[in-house]
């Protein structure tokens, strides 16, 4: 039998996805459990709560994998595939294992949150005030803000698989998990004060009809007691009922709702048909002081009658009679109670753990839901401003009940709407619950609710601790206090649906394609501004109070919470990636000028374990310019069975943030280091980010110090076991490159025009010290000893020479250090030429703003070495350098001569900055010439030795 193209497709999709499917995936398939057979089913009762610990469940693994952390990735199970609309053969449905369909898991609670008590409640005091015209255009505003949330929502739901927690899993997944933690923690507060606001609403509505003096009482008959604490039981009564339907299951709550639905819709007929009988007058509540004082005790009902609908169509704001004072009503008040009446849009979203088909059913169902209220929104408003007085809306907000033809219709609409919408907002909050605890966000707070699961799926700990949160709510008495703080922090949490919606959409990430069509970047920035516009009508206070509190929870996990490490994938990195990209778009490096140079450094590391240092103090030198770790990994690479750079890449990730500098890092396979150095010099960098300056360490025969090792005397803050099986020391006797090669790669760095530096016993570098003295100094000396030329101040690599230094003077670490600059003379120079330098120097430190001390040092004795037969005049005003003498005619007594000198001056001395010649362009003086340098730097402590080859300082503004 030949299976149709969608179950083709599906097992095509599963095929693929190979991840998804096998034995680690077995327990991700069952977090969804059927619950044909819940937990209140069972003959005993009692008996099935008695063995609850044995019915509960090990805590979800949703990946698969235990060491997730219980995070769940779109598409990470069968579960998930199902859940995202793909079913296949051999493979159990996903309808199997979620109970709720489109129209009892959302359109039912979505259209009951939307009713609740604004239905039969507040429609006359909309329209008595506004009047028709602008309690349409309220309506407008506030379904269109509405409308464009869910446009968000829905093109999230249809984004991927959702998984239970609707709201929060959709923003966390999105966000990343500090804010998603943020807004679920305030997301469970606001749907469990709305459970309780709600249930306190419906003992309201059963005290007025049947308590003393009730409406629906028979005369003579005292009724249901009316104090506090009868309140309080009542309250409690019905809380346990919503208890009781929670534990039975989703498919409880599904029955329920569509119950509840049904008879609100028939109390609703009732309504809408008394709105065409006669005339009649309507007796005022008892409470109206405002009308007993005009001694007017009845409104009247008109009928459809053209004159009634013409008053009532512009508005009439006057006082509230429900208020003590009888506050003034305007627009903002009545927009403000219109707009908290039909916050509860995500009723659906919350269940969507127990939808068949969440990315389907979200969408449709609450859509679905939105319009249908709408429409018995605007026509209820139509039918009261044709038939009932103004006077009547404006004195009796209950007016619905004394027009209809039999009063007792609007009372059970009334509390079976507010009884329907606590349900909703309990077993919501319960779920939202669960997902947050398994997902750890808040650690060990939780774990225990996350462990409280059956093996049916029903998240009976989330339930019992929301039950006893909404019931410590109750005993606050009065929550009208808090009602508008629940409609804020509402509005918060569809703020950060349409903030992530956004993102995504402004990423212009390739895996954001919903389904859902009907949204664009203005629909997700229409509901963001609306949403936040509407926090601060509704209550400044509460709008900036909740904000707050949502910016502390963020920072508080962001710092303490367990899946701080976890990779949630971040919208955060999605932006910034879209940012950068554009900006360096816009990087143009045919725009570069010099006042504007910083160094771009990339240092090549053969094994960071010995070179800690060296990092370190690169990081410091590159004065918030870009900063690159670059490796040579030598080989074959046809030969490797797997990309070597790229299996150490995570570890050199690792090595960054444990040394805490802000570097890239770039790697490369080649038969041999200099090959692999060509490559990196060319290709690091993107656009106009490109390296200017290459960095080498010194190729000596230095034993290898371990930075990391513990026993080492390393300082304290490279000390780690993290790397104790990657980067291995190398024998000292094991050469990766020649001294030749050396050579030659030194010889290419300058050939592609880069500055380079060379640095040396940076092992020596001791930055703890550097940052507790204030009595040291970086020593620059700006001379060519390989030319004896001491008026070379303006060539290329004296002045990077002097830019470098002064600019790791101007870092935290080493700003306490005094830089001098060396000036060398000899017998030949005069007193006044020697004073003329000297301010020639000091001048051109002045020009280019470099605070140093300038050092004038006779080296007679060194110079004379070289030159024995005396030395040549001297040109105080040359502009251009003296060539470098011949490297076969330079003695190695002089170099030593010199390293002697720099010694003797470097007592005190954290680093040593020295002019690096330019290689000879005979390979046969290779060898001289990197003796010669190794005799220069020996044993004079850390030092850098520069070659510029391009301008680096200016002296414009």
């Amino acid at each position: 039998m030949m299976a149709s193209p969608n179950d083709q497709e599906a097992r095509i999709a599963i095929v693929d996805s190979s991840t998804l499917v096998g034995p680690q995936n077995q327990g991700s398939q069952s977090r969804r459990p059927n619950e044909k057979a819940p937990l209140l089913t069972q003959r005993r009762l009692f008996r099935s709560l008695g063995g609850f610990t044995n019915g509960l469940s090990a805590p979800f693994n949703f990946s698969g994998n235990e060491s997730s952390g219980g995070y769940t990735e779109f598409g990470s199970s069968v579960g998930s595939i199902n859940g995202a609309g793909l079913e296949s053969e051999g493979v159990s449905s996903s309808s199997s294992q979620r109970t709720l369909g489109t129209f009892s898991g959302v359109f039912c609670p979505v259209a009951l949150s939307m009713f609740s008590a604004l239905l039969f409640l507040r429609v006359g005091f909309i329209v008595g005030n506004s009047g028709l015209v602008e309690s349409l255009i309220q309506f407008v505003i506030a379904y269109g803000i509405l409308l464009f949330t869910v446009l968000s929502i829905c093109a999230i739901s249809t984004n991927g698989a959702v998984e239970g927690g609707g709201a929060y899993f959709m923003i966390s997944r999105t966000l990343g998990p500090e804010f998603g933690g943020a807004i679920g923690a305030l997301f469970i507060f606001a749907n469990l004060v709305s459970s309780a606001l709600y249930v306190t609403g419906c003992v309201e509505g059963l005290v007025d009809n049947f308590g003393p003096g009730g409406s629906l009482l028979a005369d003579g008959s005292e009724g249901l007691p009316n104090t506090r604490w009868y309140r309080f039981l009542y309250c409690s009564g019905l809380n346990f009922i919503n208890l009781i339907v929670c534990l039975a299951g989703s498919s409880y709550f599904a029955k329920t709702s569509a119950a509840v639905l049904a008879i609100v819709g028939i109390s609703l007929t009732s309504v809408i048909a008394s709105f065409f009988q006669q005339s009649l007058d309507v007796k005022l509540p008892d409470g109206n002081d405002i009308a007993k004082h005009d001694n007017i005790t009845t409104g009247h009902f008109s009928g459809l009658s053209a004159a009634t609908f013409n008053d009532n169509m512009h508005s009439h704001y006057g006082k509230d009679y429900t208020t003590a004072d009888g506050d003034i009503v305007n627009f903002a008040v009545v927009f403000g109670v219109l707009f908290s009446g039909v916050t509860g849009i995500m009723a659906g979203a919350n269940m969507s753990g127990e939808l068949k088909n969440p990315g389907r059913s979200i969408p449709k169902g609450t859509l679905s839901a939105v319009g249908f209220t709408f429409l018995i929104y605007v026509l209820l408003s139509f039918l009261a401003a044709a038939s009932c007085s103004n006077f009547l809306l404006r004195n009796d907000y209950i007016f619905m009940m004394g027009v209809n033809f039999w009063p007792p219709f609007v009372s059970i609409g009334i509390l079976t709407a507010t009884f329907s919408a606590s349900l909703s907002n309990l077993i919501g909050a319960s779920r939202v619950l669960e997902a947050v605890a398994k997902d750890d966000i808040f650690g060990v707070f939780l774990r225990f609710v996350a462990n409280g699961t059956t093996r049916s799926g029903n998240p009976i700990v989330a339930v019992f601790v929301s039950f006893v949160m909404v019931e410590l709510f109750l005993l606050i008495g009065s929550l009208n206090v808090i009602a508008q703080l629940n409609s804020v922090l509402f509005l918060l949490s569809y703020f950060a649906m349409n903030l992530a919606c956004l993102g995504l959409d402004l990423t212009s990430a390739p895996n954001f394609r919903p389904a859902f069509k009907y949204f664009s970047v203005h629909t997700a920035f229409v509901g963001l501004v609306g949403t936040l516009i509407m926090m601060f009508v509704i209550n400044p206070i509460y709008a900036c109070l909740s904000i707050i509190a949502c910016l502390v929870l963020v920072m508080m996990l962001h710092l303490f919470t367990p899946t701080q490490t976890d990779n949630w994938g971040s919208i955060s990195q999605a932006l910034i990636f879209h940012q950068v990209r554009k900006y360096l778009l816009l990087l143009d490096s045919r725009k570069e000028h010099v006042k504007f140079w910083r160094p771009h450094m990339l240092l090549f590391v053969a094994n960071p374990r010995s070179a800690c240092p060296l990092i370190d103090f690169v990081n410091d030198l590159k004065k918030s310019g870009l900063y690159v770790l670059g490796h040579v990994l030598q080989g074959n690479f046809d030969e490797m069975e797997t990309d070597a750079a790229s299996d150490t890449y995570a570890s050199w990730l690792g090595l960054v943030d444990h040394l805490k500098v802000k570097a890239f890092i770039e790697l490369t396979v080649s038969k041999n280091i200099r090959e692999g150095m060509q490559h990196l010099v060319r290709i690091c960098g993107l656009g106009a980010m490109r390296p200017n300056t290459i960095v080498f360490g010194f190729h000596d025969d230095t034993p290898p110090v371990d930075f990391f090792g513990v026993a080492s005397e390393s300082p304290r803050s490279y000390k780690t076991d993290k790397f104790h099986d990657m980067f291995a020391l190398r024998n000292p006797q094991d050469e990766r490159v020649t001294t030749t090669e050396y050579v030659e790669m030194i010889k290419d760095v300058i050939k592609m025009n880069k500055n380079l530096c060379l640095c040396r016993n940076m092992h020596l570098l001791d930055k703890q010290k550097i940052s507790r003295s204030k009595h040291l100094f970086i020593d620059a000396w700006p001379i060519n000893f390989f030319s004896g030329d001491v008026n070379s101040f303006m060539e290329s690599t004296s002045l990077f020479l002097l830019q470098i230094a002064c600019i790791l003077n101007m870092t935290s670490t080493w700003k306490g250090l005094t830089l001098r600059v060396f000036l060398l003379s000899t017998s030949a120079t005069t007193s006044v030429d020697s004073a003329s330098r000297e301010a020639e120097l000091r001048k051109l430190l002045q020009v280019f703003r470099i605070k140093a001390r300038t050092v004038v040092v006779p080296w007679d004795s060194v110079l004379s070495v070289q030159l024995p037969n005396g030395f040549p005049e001297e040109k105080p005003n040359a502009i251009e350098a003296n060539p470098q003498w011949p490297l076969k005619n330079i003695r190695p007594d002089y170099i030593r001569s010199v390293n002697t000198m720099i010694k003797e001056h470097s007592g005190s001395t954290a680093v040593n900055f020295l002019y690096l010649p330019e290689p000879p362009a005979n390979s046969a003086e290779y060898s001289l010439y990197f003796n010669h340098l190794a005799c220069l730097s020996e044993g004079v402590g850390p030092c850098v030795m520069v070659h510029g080859v391009s301008p680096v300082t200016s002296t414009t503004i």
